[in-house]
C-alpha cells in the first residue's frame, strides 16, 4: 500500500504526511503534460476572437474618431470646388445735398459682383480636396489595421495570463503540499531542516508568482476592454484557444508584394501626390481671381435706365505667391522622404515580425516535443527513485521545480507566438474600411 511505502534511506516510516506527499504528486501528474483541458460546456457568454474585432471595429473610439477624420476631409473636398458666392451691390451717387435735392435725383443702381477664379485654381483644389479625402481614408485603415492586430493580441494576452494564472495556482497547491510534506519529515527527524526551509521558499516563490500572475492577468483584461471600447466588458469570459501550431505559410512567406498596398504605403502615396497637386496650385497663385460686376439702374435727373460692367483687376506686384512656392517645393520632398521611410520602416517590420514568428514558432515546438516530454520523464523517474529510496526528498522538489518552469515557459512560448503571427498578419491582410463616396462637385447641395 502506498502509504505504508518507508523510505530506505532514512529507514523511518512516512504513513504520517505520505498523503500530503501523494496528493502533491497526484496534482503534479495531472499538470505534467501542459497542454489546456478540454472545456465541456461552451459558455454562451463567451466572446470568441471574431466577435471582439467585429465589436472593436464597431465601438473603439480612436476608430470612430479616424471615421469622423474622414468625413470632415470630404467636406472640405466639397467645398474646395464651390466658388464664392456672389456680392449684391447698392449705390447712389451724385446725391445734392444741397438746393433741396432729393434721393430721386442721385443716380441709383443695383447690381451683382463676382469673382471669377483663374482658369485651373478650382479643378486643382478639389483634386487636392479628393487626395486628402484619399489621405484620410487611408489613415483610418491604417488605424483599423492596428486595432485588429492590437485586439488579437490582447485577446491572447488574456488567454494565456489565464492559464497561467491557473497553472500557477495549482503549482502554489503543489509548492503548499510539498512545504506541509518536508515539515512532517523533519518532526518525524526524516529529514534535515534546511530541506523543509527550501520547500518553504519554494511555497512562498510559487505563490509569489501566481499573485504576479493575477495581476497581469487582470491588467490583460482591461487592456482588451479598452481596445473593444467597453471598459465594462472587461470580466467577459473568452472562448477562444491560444494557437499552437504555427502557420507554414507565414514561416515561409517571403518579402510580400502586400507592402506596396499597406495602408501606411498608401497614405503615404497620397500626402505626396496631394503636395505635388498644392505645388501646381502655388504656381497659379501669381495669376489673379477678376471681379466682374454687372449693375443696372437710373440717372435721377433724366430718368434714362443704364447698365454698369466692371472689372476689377488685383496687380502681382507686391505679393506674387513665390512663399507658398518654396512651401510647396519643400513639402514635396518631405513627402517624398516621407514615403521612402514607410517603405523601409515596412520592410524592417516584416523581416523583424518574420524573425520573431519563426522564433517563438521554433520555441514551442521544442517545448513540445522535446522539453516538456524530457521533464515529464524526469518528474516521473525521480518519483520512481524516490519512492524506491533512491532519490532525496529534495531531489523530487527540484525536478518538481524544473518542470513547473518548463511548463510556464511552454505557455509564454504560446503568448509570444499569437502575438507575432497578429504582427505578421496585420502586414500581410491589412484592415480595409469601406470605400467612401467622392466628394460631390456639382453645385446642389
Amino acid at each position: 500500500m502506498v502509504g505504508r511505502v518507508k523510505v530506505m534511506k532514512h529507514g523511518v516510516s512516512l504513513s504520517r504526511g505520505r498523503s500530503w506527499l501523494v496528493a502533491a504528486w497526484v496534482v503534479a501528474g495531472a499538470l505534467g503534460s501542459g497542454h489546456a483541458r478540454e472545456a465541456g460546456q461552451a459558455d454562451p457568454t463567451a466572446l470568441s476572437l471574431e466577435e471582439a474585432v467585429r465589436l472593436a471595429l464597431l465601438t473603439n473610439p480612436s476608430l470612430r474618431a479616424a471615421g469622423g477624420r474622414v468625413e470632415a476631409a470630404s467636406g472640405r473636398a466639397f467645398q474646395a470646388g464651390r466658388w464664392s458666392n456672389p456680392e449684391l451691390e447698392l449705390s447712389a451717387e451724385d446725391w445734392p445735398v444741397s438746393g433741396g435735392g432729393s434721393f430721386d435725383d442721385s443716380k441709383q443702381t443695383i447690381g451683382i459682383v463676382q469673382t471669377l477664379p483663374f482658369p485651373g485654381k478650382k479643378p486643382l483644389d478639389r483634386r487636392a480636396g479628393g487626395m486628402e479625402v484619399r489621405l484620410s481614408e487611408a489613415q483610418l485603415a491604417l488605424r483599423r489595421t492596428e486595432i485588429v492586430r492590437d485586439v488579437k493580441a490582447a485577446y491572447a494576452r488574456v488567454l494565456a495570463y489565464e492559464r497561467l494564472a491557473a497553472v500557477s495556482a495549482e503549482l502554489a497547491e503543489v509548492a503548499e503540499s510539498t512545504a506541509a510534506t518536508a515539515r512532517k519529515r523533519v518532526e518525524h527527524g526524516a529529514a534535515p531542516l534546511q530541506e523543509q526551509l527550501r520547500a518553504e521558499v519554494q511555497s512562498e516563490q510559487t505563490r509569489t508568482g501566481l499573485i504576479a500572475q493575477q495581476r497581469d492577468l487582470a491588467t490583460a483584461r482591461l487592456d482588451l476592454a479598452t481596445l473593444l471600447g467597453r471598459p465594462e466588458l472587461r470580466e467577459v469570459p473568452l472562448s477562444g484557444a491560444l494557437r499552437e501550431v504555427p502557420d507554414s505559410g507565414l514561416l515561409t512567406a517571403a518579402v510580400p508584394p502586400q507592402l506596396a498596398d499597406h495602408p501606411s504605403t498608401v497614405a503615404a502615396r497620397a500626402n505626396l501626390e496631394r503636395a505635388r497637386l498644392e505645388q501646381r496650385r502655388a504656381r497659379l497663385e501669381a495669376y489673379p481671381d477678376v471681379q466682374v460686376g454687372l449693375a443696372g439702374g437710373r440717372i435721377g435727373e433724366t430718368g434714362e435706365s443704364i447698365i454698369q460692367l466692371g472689372i476689377s483687376l488685383p496687380l502681382p506686384i507686391l505679393d506674387r505667391g513665390r512663399g507658398r512656392r518654396r512651401e510647396a517645393a519643400a513639402d514635396i520632398d518631405v513627402a517624398e522622404a516621407e514615403l521612402q521611410s514607410v517603405q523601409q520602416q515596412l520592410q524592417r517590420e516584416w523581416m523583424g515580425a518574420r524573425e520573431r514568428y519563426r522564433a517563438a514558432a521554433a520555441a514551442v515546438t521544442a517545448h513540445r516535443e522535446r522539453i516538456l516530454p524530457r521533464a515529464d520523464e524526469a518528474l516521473r523517474l525521480v518519483r520512481t527513485g524516490f519512492e524506491e529510496g533512491k532519490f532525496t526528498f529534495i531531489d523530487l522538489a527540484d525536478t518538481q521545480r524544473t518542470q513547473a518552469e518548463a511548463r510556464l515557459a511552454y505557455q509564454y512560448s504560446l503568448l509570444e507566438l499569437n502575438v507575432a503571427q497578429a504582427e505578421v498578419e496585420a502586414l500581410l491582410r491589412p484592415r480595409l474600411p469601406s470605400p467612401s463616396p467622392a466628394p460631390s462637385t456639382s453645385n446642389s447641395e
